[in-house]
């Protein structure tokens, strides 16, 4: 079957990256022009080219020396050879505990209730990758529950028990101001009296201060643990790609604050800046288990790192 079940989603991603991948594209020939071999002045080229991609630069440095050692041990490799080569070390860092997770919404659900708590600041499409989320698995056949928990922003709980009705699915809220803690429990509660599929707890939208955000998210992980010891399952923080390097900068605070072991990368259609999805997995050595393409509920796709870098580059699967 390949890569992608479904055309549909493979002309998703295709068209999703097209603003990153003709950026990328565009930037790497001008790195090779004029040139036959990898030389010092095509890696200083390239460098640059990955760095403004918003790579990183520590990625950045990494996949160079990479190179590098490639040259030393093959003595050549030629301009015509490097994007083998390239999309081969950016396969490598995409991997991280990719084999964690399930490759399909459609999978059996190995705990019920299989719990994802959700974090990530205001703005960053986190309440509309809820949606798209619930939508995905009730879409697989699975019973879907949402819990209200970002109960300090205005209109938050609102907003997201609007999308609960438009996808169809239930939601457990207290109003704005009650305690995530208490909304968190009482969502799990329900979801084993309802025997639920997948549980999608949203939690507040702010960087406070460190301490702050960790006590909260500590008390929300301690009562859902009462009624499932080893709730949640998946902490996903939802990171919006075009802010490059910014959404580094909150994976970093976010990934001090909390166990993190999930990422969704979110408006990659709208954006250049596609390449914070390989420095944000390589740095912080999280998967990327979702990413955002577009408006419409099935944009949401499960993160393939072989499909992100064969499109990237352009290549059939």
């Amino acid at each position: 079957m390949g890569l992608f079940n479904k055309k549909e989603e493979k002309d998703t991603l295709n068209k999703g990256l097209e603003k990153t991948k003709t950026s990328f594209l565009a930037k790497l020939t001008k790195t090779v022009f004029g040139h036959s071999t990898v030389d010092d002045t095509v890696l200083d080229n390239l460098e640059e080219t990955l760095i403004s991609s918003d790579v990183g630069v520590e990625t950045t440095l990494k996949i160079i020396n990479q190179l590098q050692d490639r040259i030393r041990r093959d003595k050549y490799i030629s301009t015509s050879e490097l994007n083998n080569v390239l999309r081969a070390e950016i396969a490598q860092l995409l991997r991280h505990g990719n084999n964690t997770f399930s490759t399909t919404f459609e999978a059996p659900i190995s705990q019920k209730p299989y719990v994802i708590l959700v974090v990530g600041v205001n703005g960053v499409g986190k309440t509309t990758t809820i949606a798209k989320l619930a939508y995905q698995y009730k879409k697989a056949g699975k019973q879907v529950l949402l819990g209200a928990a970002d109960t300090f922003r205005a209109a938050a709980v609102e907003q997201l028990t609007m999308w609960a009705e438009r996808v169809g699915v239930p939601i457990v809220s207290q109003g704005q101001n009650a305690d995530p803690a208490s909304v968190a429990y009482d969502t799990l509660q329900s979801a084993v009296s309802r025997n639920t599929d997948v549980v999608i707890i949203d939690t507040a939208g702010r960087l406070h201060n460190k301490i702050g955000l960790m006590n909260e998210l500590s008390k929300i992980r301690k009562v859902m643990q009462k009624i499932i010891p080893d709730a949640p399952q998946e902490v996903l923080l939802v990171l919006d790609a075009s802010t490059g390097q910014n959404a580094m900068e909150q994976a970093r605070q976010f990934t001090a604050a909390t166990e993190v072991n999930a990422l969704a990368l979110t408006k990659l259609d709208g954006t250049a800046k596609g390449g914070v999805v390989i420095g944000v997995s390589d740095q912080f050595k999280i998967p990327v288990r979702y990413i955002g393409l577009g408006e419409q509920m099935t944009d949401l796709q499960l993160f393939n790192p072989d499909s992100f870098v064969a499109s990237l580059f352009d290549q059939k699967l």
